[in-house]
């Protein structure tokens, strides 16, 4: 019977026999390992950074709220700004680029009440995340690396809008740029001292009309 087995086994293809199989099975386990311990990883990071913001937390904070080692995050990330920019990579990031590509179809509609529906999306956006927005502003700050991939992903934002640039003459497209950025810029800020830190006062509904106000018509296609 024994004999049997063996001439069983060893007659299987190579890739199909146990020495080969254990292998490959354990390494598959590694794997879902690592993939398991970096996501802890981040999750950390996303909920310390929203806690005490970027500056303030270190390598050491963020593995041992996974309950790992120094060592360990440095098999993951060689960096604190790259367990940021994961975190950013993973959803900030696409969903903010999804926003805008919304906006372009908005605005291609000339919808007034469109505008002011995507307006209140995107404030239902910023109270998702705005706890990340500190750790997003110190690290701007404190990393170049991060600085540039900030102004990168601003200038992504444009650019995802096809049918608004086309709109726009070649010559001016700069300009068209220009105040989606502005839009960006003043919806992030304002939103952080409307709702973060309550500095200004006003309804959900009265803002979203007061910005539909100043925008919508700053985004249409301009006279000529």
């Amino acid at each position: 019977m024994a004999q049997h087995q063996s001439k069983c086994v060893s007659d299987l293809p190579r890739t199909l026999q146990w020495d080969t199989l254990v292998p490959v099975a354990r390494g598959t386990l590694r794997e879902e390992q690592k993939k398991a311990t970096r996501a802890k990883l981040i999750e950390a990071a996303s909920a310390l950074f929203a806690e005490r913001g970027y500056d303030a937390v270190t390598i050491d904070d963020i593995a041992g709220a996974v309950g790992c080692s120094r060592a360990t995050f440095y098999l993951h990330f060689p960096t604190k700004l790259e367990a940021l920019l994961a975190l950013a990579d993973g959803d900030a990031a696409p969903s903010s680029l999804a926003f805008y590509q919304d906006l372009d179809r908005v605005l291609e509609s000339g919808s007034r009440d469109e505008f002011s529906e995507w307006l209140t999306r995107a404030f239902d956006w910023f109270r998702e995340h705005y706890a990340m927005f500190r750790a997003w502003d110190e690290a701007t700050v404190l990393e170049p690396t991060f600085r540039d991939v900030a102004r990168k992903g601003i200038a992504a934002l444009p650019d995802s809008m096809t049918h608004y640039l086309a709109r726009w003459p070649e010559e001016d497209r700069d300009e068209a740029r220009l105040r989606i950025e502005l839009l960006v810029t003043q919806l992030e800020r304002f939103f952080v001292r409307w709702i973060t830190f309550d500095t200004i006062e006003g309804s959900n509904d009265l803002v979203v009309e007061v910005l539909t106000d100043v925008w919508f018509p700053a985004l249409m296609k301009p006279s000529t």
